[in-house]
């Protein structure tokens, strides 16, 4: 029970607390700074029979080197690949990781300066001391989490702080994603205690503090939130904005809206209200436009009293956009979007989940090349600043949870709909005012045809309307006529392997079966259908002719296939296609996976197989067609 028991610490929080209410990505300003803490922290993982000696020794009240053996581990970073040691791969339990730094004097001086540290993800809970002192505790891998930790740090002011931060990466029924522990208790066959964590999702359980970590301050009456809706008319932006200010009952707040080129577009005054913009360049997705991912600067400053200076202050990146659905198109402002694009992963060599720009960068170019428009999250929220160059390049985006692997009844309780819920309320907290972000995905591949999906996933995909307006989706691999969440969807995405895990090698039938998925699908519920998931392995390298399974020519022959069908079905009711997957990724050892899965259209080095110039010929026909493109950009594959 140790491993799953998360909520075993009871304290009293004397010095801070934990946040609940805004969750602004860190942005520097005149009122704001921020200090990062990325690069080695001294680690040591519990090793102990019931994994919890780091508690009972109170590991958190004194240097971590000081409690035994510790070795460097980077952050952000998961520790998996990182340490020569295959029992720290497949470690489970608690891992530790510590850091002392030098808070600036002026922080610590000015008693009006709060000091907020902010994890940006670790998997998966998490519990942070700051000079042995508990701050918070946080239940989810993906989403970021903070305290306010000034109070403790000025007690303590002529020392280096030291941030201890426990991670345990423990899944049980109730955690998004799912998982369940195994205990062997057959001795001839296994040492006493020895236990495997089960999982029902096919990428590598990577662990560890995946995102930056950082301190930051605002003023003691700061801007803690800020919410944007928009839509236009004719050629007029609208922006509805809502600020919220702590510290302050009745502050001044004045908005700014700057295009690109510095000049101040519209401006208003008050907590709420609205700007309008005349002539109004809209944000487009790539390939759509000639100018796409156009941002504005939201600039908000709170000022105390109207002839006070600025006391706080913050731009918000600010796309102008809408996001519709019929029965049969998906429509951003008002025109038919069609998704021709990727699921991805965040994974890469060494660093497994760990942020790393020069990947990102390079992940966004080969998006751009192959004439891409879109990805899905797949299967959890990606880090906040993949989200920011998304923004900026125009790349649609389906926001999904980390609701994968909900293959057990047991997983459709009040509890884990409880803790489902909240997940849903972090995600659209962080990433309400993302203008790529167009629809939100609360699962993917949930046992949907069990009875209590049904009302599991009313109550989950009601309660994220009510939270914002964007279309709702779950990604679903079930059987049409048995699946109880397709009802209460705006956009039915479905995934499917013809020919691959259904009817393994036999081409010939992926056209009939397709069609009938197709149909099936929209005579029922008559919404618009994306292909969220299709492909087929293919090692690189491997070649035959006439195609076999695993070859570089079999997924050719595969995405060709289905493709067929898509430029038919698009036609009609087919909104979009999501190839699985980007790249080639890792996942847990098993026999039907070598080193990895292998469905990618690059490898996990990032270097193009076959399938890649096949998707990057059709992507860019189909922008041609679709779009409206810049000169440079109408025949980039010639």
């Amino acid at each position: 029970m140790w491993l799953v028991n998360f909520t075993c610490l009871t304290v009293v929080w004397t010095w801070c607390h934990c946040l609940h209410a805004g969750m602004l990505f860190p942005r520097e300003s005149p009122t704001r700074e921020i200090k990062e803490l990325n690069g080695l922290w001294t680690f040591r993982a519990d090793f102990s029979q019931n994994r919890n000696a780091g508690f009972e020794k109170a590991w958190f009240k004194r240097p971590l080197s000081e409690t035994g053996p510790v070795i460097d581990m980077p952050v952000p970073s998961s520790f998996n690949d990182v340490p020569q040691d295959a029992q720290m791969r497949d470690f489970i339990g608690w891992v530790w990781y510590e850091r002392e730094v030098w808070v600036p004097m002026r922080w610590l001086q000015d008693q009006s300066t709060r000091i907020v540290l902010r994890v940006g993800s670790a998997h998966y809970y998490s519990v942070v001391w700051v000079n042995g002192v508990l701050v918070t505790e946080h239940e989810g891998g993906h989403l970021p989490f903070e305290a306010e930790v000034g109070a403790v740090i000025r007690k303590d002011a002529g020392i280096p702080c030291r941030i201890t931060i426990a991670v345990n990466n423990t899944l049980s029924l109730n955690t998004l994603p799912p998982g369940t522990i195994q205990y062997m208790t057959d001795h001839s066959k296994y040492p006493p205690g020895y236990f495997v964590q089960n999982i029902n999702f096919d990428f590598f359980n990577y662990a560890g503090i995946h995102r930056s970590v950082l301190l930051y301050t605002t003023p003691e009456a700061y801007i803690d939130d800020i919410t944007v809706q928009t839509t236009f008319l004719d050629s007029t932006g609208i922006v509805n904005y809502s600020v919220a200010v702590v510290g302050s009952d009745r502050p001044t707040v004045k908005v700014a809206l700057v295009g690109k080129d510095g000049r101040c577009v519209a401006t208003a005054n008050g907590t709420t209200g609205i700007l309008k913009v005349a002539e109004v360049n809209l944000w487009w997705p790539y390939l759509m436009h000639d100018n796409p991912g156009y941002l504005y600067s939201m600039e908000v400053r709170v000022q105390l009293t109207a002839e006070s200076g600025d006391k706080d202050s913050y731009a918000l990146p600010v796309g102008v956009r809408t996001v519709n659905v019929t029965e049969s198109k998906f429509l951003i402002n008002s025109k038919p979007f069609y998704f021709h694009g990727v699921n991805k992963h965040e994974d890469s060599d060494i660093r497994g989940k760990g942020f790393d720009w020069p990947l990102i960068v390079k992940d966004f170019n080969l998006l751009k090349w192959m004439g891409a428009n879109s990805f899905r999250t797949s299967h959890y929220p990606y880090a906040e600043e993949i989200l920011d160059v998304a923004d900026r390049l125009g790349i649609v985006v389906i926001d999904e949870c980390p609701g994968v692997g909900i293959k057990d009844i047991r997983s459709f309780d009040p509890i884990s709909l409880d803790h489902h819920l909240v997940v849903m309320e972090e995600l659209v907290r962080r990433d309400k005012n993302h203008p790529s972000v167009v629809m939100w995905s609360v699962a993917n591949e949930p046992a949907a045809e069990m009875p209590p999906a049904g009302p599991y996933f009313k109550q989950l995909i009601s309660h994220t309307k009510s939270l914002d307006s964007r279309p709702v989706t779950f990604i679903t691999d079930s059987n049409y006529s048995r699946d109880q969440g397709a009802p209460y969807v705006d956009v039915i995405c479905v995934n499917s392997y013809f020919s691959w895990y259904h009817d393994p090698g036999h081409l010939e039938v992926i056209s009939i079966q397709l069609h009938s998925q197709f149909d099936d699908w929209y005579r029922k519920y008559q919404k618009p259908i994306i292909q969220s998931e299709y492909g087929a392995d293919a090692v690189p390298g491997l070649h035959s002719d006439p195609p076999t399974m695993f070859t570089e020519e079999y997924q050719k022959t595969v995405l060709q296939n289905y493709h067929k069908v898509f430029d038919q079905k698009r036609k009609e009711f087919v909104v979009g296609e999501l190839i699985w997957n980007f790249a080639d990724f890792m996942t847990a050892q098993g026999i039907t996976r070598v080193v990895g899965n292998k469905k990618g259209m690059f490898t996990r080095q990032r270097q193009p197989k076959t399938g890649a110039f096949l998707l990057r010929e059709r992507y860019w026909r189909i922008a041609n067609e679709t779009g409206v493109l810049p000169t440079w950009a109408k025949y980039p594959c010639q």
